[in-house]
């Protein structure tokens, strides 16, 4: 059976290795091309490691993507981390068909972003799906399905490299295998059930202090590492990491800042109050919140707002 993976970044990699480990005939990968002669992408550089061909193409859906895949007579195709569209005459083109990675339990959560939300939203589960893709997006016949739990405490990071990232790279393994045996299902995603949502962008988790204290957790946790829930302060955007929930009730103005220490520092909600460990001002790199401090002259009393 041979197999042709499209991907990129360390799960790309993985799932490769991983088939390699499982005797799997990887005949060819195709990931993005090298954002600079420094910066290979894993995929690409275990590829060549194991004498494998690898293909580059800015856009599968130009006519030479689509032309060299064809002629390459695959018979299954792995999308394995996939954020080009794919046209259906790739898809179509390997004889036993084209298996996908989602991370998120389809029809539910479709979408680019489909980890952030979940968490965000305050869900206790979510999972991934390994499904067969169509002409839709995140829409095709489901192949199998893992949940995972969401931790009250899981971030963003936590959720993806703890859970939804070793457990997919066994799942994807485990559907090439059903394959491989004529024994894998396509089950049809129930639409009515779907919901969708785009990219989860640092424009849509800006802090609303009016918030009940779990809801801004929740958001914050759902965008960390990126891109980060934020709010305004001093006309710069503010962006917050690590969080905590405290136990202790403030009567301050929600988004004030009621204590500062060597470690966080703590800003009123509307029910509550949370502790922030980590902050990024503007574009620039993530910093201690005793730097943040010591960058803005930022003192107790004072008020991250809305806009």
């Amino acid at each position: 059976m041979k197999i042709a993976i499209i991907g990129q970044a360390a799960f790309g990699k993985d799932v490769l290795s991983s088939l390699i480990a499982q005797k799997e005939d990887v005949t060819t990968v195709i990931c993005p091309p090298d954002r600079s002669p420094e910066k290979i992408d894993p995929l690409k550089t275990a590829a060549l490691e194991n004498n494998i061909p690898v293909l580059q193409y800015p856009k599968m859906r130009s006519a030479e993507a689509i032309e060299k895949f064809v002629s390459l007579n695959i018979d299954l195709c792995v999308m394995a981390f996939v954020t080009d569209i794919v046209p259906n005459e790739i898809l179509k083109s390997p004889t036993l068909g084209t298996i996908q990675y989602h991370p998120s339990l389809l029809p539910k959560y479709r979408g680019p972003s489909s980890i952030n939300w979940p968490i965000i939203n305050g869900d206790t589960k979510t999972g991934l799906t390994i499904f067969w893709p169509d002409e839709g997006l995140d829409t095709g016949p489901i192949l199998l399905q893992k949940t995972v739990s969401i931790n009250p405490d899981d971030t963003l990071g936590s959720l993806y490299f703890e859970k939804l990232f070793p457990v997919g790279v066994n799942a994807m393994c485990e559907a090439v295998n059903l394959v491989k045996k004529g024994q894998a299902p396509k089950v049809n995603q129930d639409h009515s059930q779907a919901t969708y949502q785009g990219w989860c962008s640092s424009n849509e988790v800006k802090v609303n202090w009016e918030q009940n204290t779990r809801q801004i957790f929740n958001l914050i946790r759902g965008s960390d590492p990126s891109p980060g829930a934020n709010s305004m302060f001093k006309g710069d955007q503010i962006s917050f990491f690590n969080a905590n929930v405290l136990s202790e009730k403030s009567n301050a103005q929600p988004g004030s800042i009621t204590n500062i220490s060597e470690t966080d520092i703590s800003i009123a909600t509307f029910d509550g109050s949370i502790s922030v460990q980590r902050m990024k001002i503007g574009k620039g790199p993530k910093i201690t919140a005793r730097e943040y401090v010591a960058k803005t002259n930022a003192k107790v009393g004072d008020r991250f707002s809305d806009s």
